[in-house]
């Protein structure tokens, strides 16, 4: 696996281009506007919406882009600051973590191309609603032909080809419509699982990066020293390298945690635990409710147990009344059901 230890190293050795990162793997860039996509501004009523989330995905497409851009372009400002810092403990590690940002944007990059085949998937969905769009409008013709045809010329021998035509259309609209059904249904999952599944494995990519990150300012000693001294010795560039090394291993190790049965899992665990489940509501009646949370900044240990106590007996004696509240209650029914 190619890898750079260094934006700076690397930026020299190749001319100012573009720095490199753990991620071997580099996806082509997408295809850019061209004449052609000019083909779908006037689309059939039936898939109009669909064409607009089309476009709208794409431009959060090149937001995802844009970041991943300007990601990477932080990062190698970052190094380019370290270094002329003429702190060599600044300078390292300004560099190393420019290293991490710098895959943070092939995450980012990574995250756009996954939405992009997402949003090509549910370009099948508009395809087949505009294949259906004619057959609705041929069935929708001939029907409109009949109805006239039977206010004006009621006894007119073209009623019976109508009705034979309108047969056809009905049985061919039939085909149509439960084909667009099933992709309707296999493409709608299988896009958005796509995307979410690509959602998950930026995060957690993200999450190792970001730790890895830590632990390279934790090299960084802070101390505060007195004018006059010397700056502190650093000593910490074998570990860095190390830092990012095990950054790199942990990226290549990463597998995908979501299968089709965790997705079941969580799909149970939604419902059941969704508000209006008799489960969720019989749990929430039982809860108690939760005690209002204190200030406990300005009062002392000693205090803050007072207080305590003192809620503890108060909300006996609010039991208890209405414990009686609750028992007089009853002996009121008693007494009405008697009458």
């Amino acid at each position: 696996m190619n890898r750079a230890l260094s934006i700076r190293s690397n930026n020299r050795s190749s001319g100012g281009g573009s720095s490199t990162n753990f991620s071997s793997h580099h996806h082509g860039s997408r295809r850019g506007f061209s004449l052609s996509s000019l083909r779908g501004t006037i689309q059939p009523e039936l898939s109009k919406k669909l064409y607009r989330l089309i476009k709208s995905e794409n431009n959060l497409i090149s937001a995802h882009e844009t970041a991943a851009k300007e990601r990477l372009s932080i990062a190698q400002q970052l190094s380019e600051w370290g270094e002329q810092t003429s702190d060599e403990g600044i300078s390292d590690i300004s560099d190393k973590v420019g290293v991490i940002l710098s895959e943070l944007g092939e995450q980012e990059d990574n995250y756009a191309h996954a939405l992009d085949e997402s949003r090509g998937t549910l370009k099948t969905i508009r395809n087949t609603e505009k294949s259906v769009q004619p057959s609705r409008d041929g069935k929708n013709k001939i029907t409109d032909e009949i109805a006239k045809l039977k206010s004006k010329e009621p006894e007119s021998t073209r009623l019976v080809v109508l009705e034979q035509e309108l047969v056809r259309a009905e049985a061919e609209n039939l085909v149509a419509e439960a084909q667009l059904t099933n992709i309707t249904r296999q493409k709608l999952k299988e896009a958005y699982s796509a995307e979410f599944l690509a959602t998950i494995e930026r995060a957690e990519k993200q999450i190792i990066l970001a730790r890895h990150g830590l632990r390279l300012l934790n090299l960084l000693d802070d101390t505060p020293i007195v004018p006059g001294d010397s700056q502190i010795p650093y000593t910490q560039g074998h570990q860095a390298r190390q830092t990012l090394n095990n950054a790199e291993d942990d990226l290549r190790d990463w597998r995908p945690t979501t299968t089709a049965a965790a997705l079941d899992e969580d799909a149970k665990y939604v419902t059941s635990n969704s508000p209006t489940s008799p489960t969720t509501v019989q749990q929430h009646a039982q809860q108690p409710q939760a005690s209002q949370p204190r200030n406990a900044a300005s009062v002392t240990d000693q205090q803050l147990n007072e207080k305590e106590v003192d809620g503890a007996s108060l909300t006996g004696t609010e039991t208890n009344t209405t414990g009686n509240e609750s028992v007089v209650g009853a002996n009121q029914e008693v007494q009405t059901t008697a009458v």
